[in-house]
């Protein structure tokens, strides 16, 4: 099993080109279903990608990969489909569920593994069904599979979430698609993968109004044959580099983005301090001498995103006196802090709040990931440590980050993959 071996102290410095977004990516390959033939510019090659696209070829698209461009194609020609989403196919990743919306409002019927992914909470689907019974769905679940059939087809309806739900909304919005009539989803999550999963549809034939968090659905039977569309930049994988360029860097570009899209996070690492300019497609980090502590919330969006929470707790280390983060969104996301710790930080744990002590130096250590946003943590935390440390586990990082080693390396990182 791979390792991650990093000698850290040294400088960044350099442009950083910001690949696709993940997240947007996963929704949009789970929507070719309803699609004849599509091609996605801007793809980010990452396993999660690769598992999503094993899942559809089982389904019936045919799928072509131009790896070197950043395309896929994809071709739905089949009139008969298979409607089984198995276990090995989504145990390791939750967007796998996001095919069930989809088979369900085109063919009638699904059968879907319960999801895996990351170990960082429960993170029930039961938001997803909910919605979905709502727009006529029959849903039982037996030996660990959703079955779910509407022999009459999916009518619109009025659905408002209990919570605000990214999966969920993405789910309901899918499954409105081919619904009859009119669907009106109330506190709905409203991501900028979300509001692109929304154009992709729109590019595809469907009707669709926005409005704070409620979206409108007019459901489409005949969708568009062919469409092309470019996924928008990951906003984690930029936020991830900020950080880092706040933390180690001496003046860091990061390209290919849209600011406007993350301001919160940048608000944030102003208010602690950071020398950031942003110009309308990029963000120039220039070297910080002097943090100052915060408190911040976890939040849907616009608020600070929860896929950042573990990188910015890093960079509280670095602060002066003691910063909070409350985790909002999910009950399990501080397993980092044991390790950051075993580096010298001085972080504790109190519910979902951690308390972290600035002013600290991190030392070398041999550490291990726990789940995909931790690993990182851990990359950010090594590169600022004294002497080598060893990240085990890195299989976490294959699954979001797109060539981070590579694109570390281009600004000065000393860090190469062992075995």
């Amino acid at each position: 099993m791979q390792k991650l071996l990093i000698k850290g102290k040294k400088e960044l410095k350099g442009n950083i080109y910001i690949s696709g977004s993940k997240n947007a990516t996963l929704p949009i390959l789970a929507s070719t279903i309803l699609a004849s033939e599509v091609r996605l510019l801007n793809v980010p090659f990452v396993k999660d990608i690769f598992t999503m696209l094993e899942l559809l070829k089982f389904i019936g698209i045919k799928v072509k990969m131009k790896r070197n461009k950043n395309i896929l194609e994809l071709k739905n020609e089949k009139k008969k489909i298979n409607t089984l989403a198995p276990y090995k196919l989504v145990k390791t990743m939750r967007a796998g569920v996001l095919v069930l919306g989809p088979l369900l409002t085109k063919f009638k019927k699904a059968k879907v593994s319960l999801p895996g992914g990351c170990a960082i909470g429960t993170r029930p689907v039961d938001l997803h069904l909910f919605a979905l019974k709502k727009l006529g769905a029959k849903i039982k679940i037996k030996d660990g599979y959703i079955i779910a059939e509407a022999r009459k087809g999916l009518m619109g309806t009025k659905i408002k979430f209990p919570s605000v739900s990214v999966g969920a909304t993405e789910n309901a919005l899918l499954a409105a698609f081919g619904a009859k009539g009119k669907t009106i989803l109330s506190n709905c999550a409203i991501e900028p993968e979300i509001k692109d999963l929304i154009l992709f549809l729109k590019k595809l034939g469907c009707k669709i109004k926005i409005s704070g968090r409620k979206i409108t659905i007019f459901g489409n039977s005949s969708p568009k044959r062919k469409i092309t569309h470019k996924i928008i930049f990951d906003r984690i994988e930029a936020g991830t580099y900020l950080i880092a360029g706040v933390l180690i860097g001496k003046k860091i570009i990061i390209k290919q983005i849209d600011p406007k899209i993350f301001m919160y996070e940048i608000d944030i690492l102003k208010k602690m301090g950071a020398q950031i300019y942003k110009t309308r497609n990029s963000i120039t980090i220039l070297k910080t001498k002097s943090l100052k502590k915060i408190n911040i919330s976890t939040k849907p969006y616009p608020g600070f995103p929860t896929d950042l929470q573990a990188q910015l707790m890093v960079l509280m280390t670095q602060t002066k006196g003691l910063s909070k983060i409350k985790e909002n969104i999910f009950e399990n996301r501080f397993m980092h802090v044991a390790e950051l710790n075993r580096m010298g930080a001085k972080i504790t744990i109190e519910g979902n709040k951690a308390i972290v002590k600035g002013n600290i130096k991190f030392k070398a250590a041999e550490i291990m990931a726990t789940d995909l946003r931790a690993s990182v943590s851990l990359i950010l935390a090594a590169l600022s440590a004294d002497g080598e440390s060893i990240i085990n586990r890195i299989y976490h990082l294959d699954r979001g980050y797109s060539q981070i080693e590579k694109k570390l390396k281009k600004i000065g990182a000393k860090i190469k993959k062992i075995k």
